[in-house]
């Protein structure tokens, strides 16, 4: 190796590791700023009581509840059918205009601002189907929100399956179908729970669709049916952070709501990286 080519080579690496250094250290200060400022508000009370005084006391655990629903419903409205889609692109549709206009469609899905899915939303679940402001309307607008991620990452983990995996299954006598379902969908699984993973983190964090679908600011009770309004955590942030209403008392609350954000993010993301390392030691073992 040349000279010239190692010093270009410890450049190189020099370049990469202030990269991740600088990664790493915005994550740390962020996550330094908002527990500091934010610790002191947790508290039994604050994760399990109900808001008092239009939120400048009592919990947020209606917010909690709100934003725990949203993750479970929109993943259950648009992982089946992310999945299937990214199936259907993979493993059956053939080259040509007509697949070229799905993924065109999902690449202009994934990069539409996110308050034009609450706007189409609004106009669609809320309004035409008649679901109102509600929790099922919000969470089937974040669904459609998230698909073309779930979509994108299920195909690349199908793509990851080596192709002598179908081939030793057809040859078998195995139909394509079969295949699928019991080859190729369980390799894959691991990288469409990834991808279900980023998906968890944009749907908790997502303000504008919500506000036009079914969130609210104070509600000082749980919504007993998915057809009622809610709390959510980012919405709740957002207006404690531009009300204007007694900013300084509510400053505390403002950050412990986004450590509370922050650790909802965390858990559901625990159970779903565990889930696929559970996945991941079954295809190991098996």
């Amino acid at each position: 190796m040349s000279l010239s080519s190692r010093t270009n080579e410890k450049l190189a690496f020099t370049f990469i590791g202030l990269s991740m250094l600088t990664v790493v250290a915005s994550v740390l200060i962020i996550l330094y700023f908002i527990i500091s400022n934010g610790y002191t508000a947790l508290s039994w009370e604050f994760l399990t009581s109900m808001p008092r005084s239009r939120m400048t006391e009592g919990g947020i655990f209606p917010a909690i509840v709100g934003t725990v629903l949203l993750i479970v419903f929109s993943m259950l409205a648009s992982l089946p059918m992310g999945v299937l889609a990214a199936i259907y692109l993979n493993e059956y549709s053939k080259p040509g205009r007509f697949k070229w206009a799905i993924e065109m469609a999902i690449n202009n899905l994934a990069g539409t601002p996110s308050v034009v899915f609450g706007l189409f939303g609004l106009a669609l679940f809320v309004r035409y189907f008649g679901f109102g402001s509600s929790v099922i309307a919000a969470s089937l607008t974040l669904g459609i929100l998230v698909l073309p991620v779930i979509v994108r990452a299920s195909q690349e983990a199908l793509l990851s399956v080596p192709m002598e995996y179908r081939h030793a299954s057809l040859a078998l006598g195995v139909s394509r179908w079969e295949t699928v379902r019991k080859i190729v969908l369980p390799t894959a699984l691991p990288g469409i729970v990834t991808g279900s993973i980023l998906s968890i983190g944009r749907v908790a964090g997502e303000t504008a669709p919500i506000l036009f679908t079914g969130a609210a600011y104070f509600i000082p009770q749980l919504p007993s049916s998915i057809f009622d309004r809610f709390m959510a955590l980012p919405y709740h942030l957002y207006v404690l952070a531009t009300d204007g209403v007694d900013i300084e008392g509510t400053r505390h609350i403002q950050y412990g709501t986004a450590l509370v954000l922050l650790l909802v993010v965390l858990g559901v993301n625990t159970i779903a990286i565990l889930i696929r390392r559970h996945y991941r030691r079954k295809l190991r073992l098996g």
